[in-house]
């Protein structure tokens, strides 16, 4: 096991601007719009404005969820219109989702030693949909979505379902992310330990809630996380209670 984390014996993640890039909507949501029958910036207000009422899953399932969001912009779409727009917003999300390159090899380290895996994710009802076809998805023990919860971070509902899930105490866990939804705090508050990734392109990623509170230890890169994590000949991070502290960063 663990030689640098040895009280830990879970590793969760979340999963926009953590385990992806920086994400920003692309060109596929236009053709969400067109389908509804309304101009990109009005869907876009829309979208901005109840991303945790629609994360948490208060509208109802995904068409219903849709149906909301039409009649806030005074649009009467038919069921097979609302059909053809979820078919077209989950095109649209997984085309603006790319992996991390070093993704895959981190949780695959992670994995072989020994550690549990997660993911606690506030989204709608696409990444759901989305996650189980993406190269990473084996690699997790489990995926808490915010919409099948109905809540969202820094609920410690949400922690708490991964940890239940995992069978692991919050004790015992690290939690990775950019800090949207005041995640870090969230998981501080729970006992567990937490690391802010403060790669350089999130600067152009859409995040909602940013973590001012939180003033825990940061990494750039998940590389660089997984090499503090685990035994190597030249470490690059030097404990710190528990955690983890950048050195040289």
């Amino acid at each position: 096991m663990l030689t640098v984390l040895g009280m830990h014996r879970a590793v969760l993640f979340d999963f926009f601007g953590t385990l992806t890039e920086a994400c920003t909507r692309g060109g596929g949501h236009a053709e969400v719009a067109r389908i509804l029958g309304c101009s990109l910036p009005e869907l876009t207000d829309v979208l901005d404005t109840s991303f945790y009422p629609r994360s948490r899953g208060d509208c109802g399932d995904a068409l219903s969820t849709l149906r909301w969001i039409a009649a806030e912009l005074g649009l009467r779409p038919t069921v097979a219109t609302l059909r053809a727009a979820h078919r077209a917003r989950v095109a649209a999300l997984r085309a603006d989702i790319r992996l991390r390159t070093d993704a895959f090899a981190v949780l695959a380290r992670l994995r072989r030693a020994g550690l549990r895996v997660a993911l606690v994710s506030d989204c709608g009802y696409e990444l759901p949909e989305i996650l189980p076809r993406l190269r990473i998805a084996p690699l997790l023990h489990t995926a808490i979505y915010s919409v099948h919860i109905g809540a969202c971070k820094p609920d410690p509902t949400m922690y708490l379902a991964a940890c239940a899930a995992l069978r692991i105490e919050p004790r015992h866990c690290l939690y990775i992310g950019d800090g949207g939804s005041q995640e870090l705090s969230g998981a501080s508050a729970l006992g567990m330990s937490a690391i802010r990734l403060a790669a350089p392109d999130l600067a152009e990623h859409l995040v909602f809630r940013t973590d001012e509170a939180f003033h825990g230890p940061s990494a750039t890169t998940l590389t660089g996380i997984a090499t503090g994590l685990l035994p190597a000949r030249e470490p690059t991070f030097a404990a710190w209670p528990g955690v983890l502290a950048p050195v040289g960063v």
